[in-house]
């Protein structure tokens, strides 16, 4: 009705002569609902016809009224007495009824406009609501099917529309219809609603489907857990490594104090046995209460020469009670009798 009144105020606007107008050009609906067209003149007229493509659908005679061919295509009069104007009905569209709607009166021109038809089909979010623990990603997937032309497939997260850019869409044909395919990626920060909506130019409200992304809190306990199992097992084998290691180096210790007492042992053996060889050998020079012990044949003395054949002792003179004292230092001489050696000895008197 309101399309009626635009059009009677755009005729009385531009001055319409003889010539119909026919409003509006294009007109897109969905299956099932109805398409209407305007014809208005401000000429009189006695025959109209409208026609689908080339089919005669109906004709109005201004004495025998409505001659209806189809009960699907209808007309109301809305004329006023300084403009003729008819409203053309088509109920019940599909598909096929898609093309031109021509009307003519009388050997007026013919006045054609365009009429498409479309279809909605169904839309879905695959599965339910989908859990994730906080930071993870979560893949969802919408599916628009039973759709002519292809549909329009748009993202809605928490209000927010989401970017074309942010989710992959593909389309495919099948019996004349277009199935569509949509694939979102959602990380997990905050629960949130997810809404996939489909639509066509003919719909004035998307249809839609929604689920909800849970996201849960990371779970510390089982974090700590997993922290404390692996933390008691290394501590477990460093301790072993610990007892192995401190065994280890007793024993080392203890073999090397075992080599080196024994090394020890074999040192004093080997010195005992040099020490009994030289032993029983007399210094005759030594003197015990004021005796010299005797010189035996071939024997080494404490000057290095060898005495034989003889028996002579002697005695070192008392110096220190003398008169041979001269500067602190005295001399003792003794000829050994027999062979011509002088034994000289020094004393320093303190």
């Amino acid at each position: 009705m309101a399309s009626v009144f635009f059009t009677l105020l755009l005729l009385y606007a531009t001055g319409v002569s003889g010539v119909p107008q026919l409003e509006p050009l294009n007109v897109t609906v969905l299956r099932g609902s109805e398409a209407r067209f305007n014809i208005s003149l401000s000429e009189e007229w006695y025959s109209m016809s409208w026609m689908l493509k080339t089919v005669l659908v109906l004709t109005i005679n201004s004495v025998t009224g409505v001659s209806e061919h189809n009960h699907r295509f209808s007309v109301k009069n809305y004329s006023s007495p300084d403009i003729y104007c008819w409203e053309f009905i088509i109920r019940d569209v599909w598909r096929g009824d898609s093309g031109d709607v021509s009307c003519g009166v009388q050997e007026k021109p013919i006045q054609t406009a365009q009429l498409f038809v479309q279809e909605s089909g169904t839309v879905r979010i695959v599965g339910g609501n989908i859990t994730v623990a906080q930071g993870h990603e979560a893949i969802f997937r919408c599916e628009a099917s039973g759709w002519f032309p292809k549909p329009t497939v748009i993202w809605v997260v928490d209000g927010v529309v989401v970017d074309q850019n942010s989710y992959n869409s593909s389309s495919e044909a099948l019996d004349g219809l277009y199935n569509s395919i949509s694939l979102l990626t959602v990380r997990g920060v905050n629960s949130v609603q997810v809404k996939c909506l489909a639509s066509v130019s003919a719909l004035t409200t998307p249809l839609s489907s929604s689920i909800y992304l849970v996201v849960e809190p990371h779970d510390w306990t089982v974090l700590i857990a997993v922290v404390c199992s692996i933390g008691g097992f290394a501590l477990l084998v460093l301790l072993i490594l610990g007892i192995v290691f401190c065994c280890k180096r007793r024993k080392e210790a203890k073999s090397s104090y075992q080599k080196e007492m024994g090394r020890t042992r074999s040192q004093i053996q080997m010195s005992g046995g040099a020490v009994g060889q030289r032993q029983g050998k007399d210094n005759p020079a030594y003197v015990i209460d004021g005796k010299t012990t005797g010189v035996t044949h071939s024997e080494f003395n404490d000057s290095g020469y060898i005495q034989t054949n003889y028996t002579k002792h002697f005695e070192i003179p008392d110096l220190v009670n003398g008169n041979q004292v001269a500067n602190g230092h005295a001399s003792a001489y003794n000829i050994l009798g027999g062979t011509g050696v002088r034994k000289h000895r020094h004393v320093t008197i303190v």
